[in-house]
């Protein structure tokens, strides 16, 4: 029994001095990688550059003007001179409707007009002569200025069966024929000034207050390079509440065949120009739930900033506030990079 206790024991500790020199043969590479060195990575150095954020926003081109054409009073259409398509000037009568009994109104009231001024004479006459009173001369002539008024709103309303073009235009489809009969309510055609065009797209909030009138901007047309330019005329007054996008409206510089109502457009713009911004490349920003940080290199060590971003454009980012001009930041390894950590840098830009 004691020579079977004595294998046993001597069984243990053959298991448990194997088992010591594995744990050693883990620990070495560990003990190795603490002195590997330090962490190779690529740095930038901060510096002040001409910066600006170019934005590529949909836009869309649209007649100068452009107005609906429906009747301001109801009834037949006894003449109609649309042409469909066609230019039209400004004052061309477009659709004339019936209007034989407000003519006929108005002679009877002219009738009455001519009987009225003289019935108000021969009341001069006699008011001179102390024959009627002044009251009854002031009736008459009453009369007379009522009866001019009347004939004067008859007139106003055969003006509205005459529906004419109101400016230089385009005309559009035609949506009534001869003989019909329309009521305030129908539309009868659309005329668009096409000979200048405006464009309006929309931008974001934090570039409202560089939407000044007289900015000159440029635009392409949809499968088309050739670039066209714009001038701004007027912005929205109000933010768009669910976009938090300004409206701008532009107008068009010269005419082309390509340019025509309704056309998608391809606005480019350049934005928050700066001569003197404070820039580094993008890639070295990381990105945090409440802010954004950057690895500083500084005599051998990285250590942690936290910077406030502004403008950025393809590569690079404006630095607000956080670093100054000469800052070094590192630019690749940021995963493997802690606070305190050794850096050796391989190369700066």
């Amino acid at each position: 029994m004691k020579g079977l206790r004595c294998i046993a024991a001597g069984l243990l500790l053959t298991v448990f001095f194997i088992s010591c020199q594995e744990k050693k043969k883990e620990k070495a590479p560990a003990a190795s990688t603490r002195a590997a060195g330090p962490i190779q990575a690529e740095g930038f150095i901060v510096k002040t550059t001409s910066l600006s954020e170019n934005l590529e926003i949909p836009g869309t081109l649209l007649p100068y003007e452009q107005t609906e054409i429906r009747p301001e009073i109801s009834g037949r259409v006894v003449q109609l001179n649309v042409p469909e398509g066609s230019f039209v000037q400004k004052g061309a009568l477009l659709v004339k409707l019936f209007d034989e009994d407000l003519q006929a109104q108005l002679k009877k009231l002219q009738v009455q007009l001519q009987i009225s001024e003289k019935t108000a004479e021969r009341q001069q006459a006699l008011l001179k002569i102390s024959g009627i009173s002044q009251q009854e001369y002031d009736l008459s002539q009453l009369q007379v200025n009522n009866l001019k008024a009347d004939i004067e709103l008859v007139r106003v309303n055969i003006g509205k069966t005459e529906i004419r073009a109101p400016f230089n235009g385009r005309i559009g489809l035609r949506n009534i024929s001869l003989g019909a009969y329309i009521t305030p309510t129908t539309l009868i055609t659309t005329i668009s000034q096409v000979g200048q065009l405006k464009m309006e797209f929309s931008v974001p909030e934090k570039y409202s207050d560089e939407m000044r009138k007289g900015r000159q901007v440029t635009f392409t047309i949809a499968g088309n390079d050739t670039r066209f330019n714009a001038s701004i005329i007027a912005t929205e007054s109000v933010i768009e509440a669910n976009t938090r996008t300004l409206k701008v409206r532009t107008v068009i510089k010269g005419t082309h065949p390509l340019l025509v109502p309704g056309a998608f457009a391809k606005v480019a713009l350049k934005l928050g120009e700066n001569d003197k911004a404070l820039i580094i490349p993008t890639q070295a920003v990381i990105p945090q739930a409440r802010n954004k940080r950057v690895i500083v290199y500084k005599g051998g060590v990285a250590s942690y900033q936290v910077v406030t971003t502004g403008i950025r454009d393809s590569s690079n980012v404006q630095i607000l506030d956080g670093l100054k001009p000469g800052d070094t930041v590192l630019t690749t390894a940021l995963l493997a990079v802690r606070p305190d950590s050794k850096i050796k840098l391989t190369k700066v830009q």
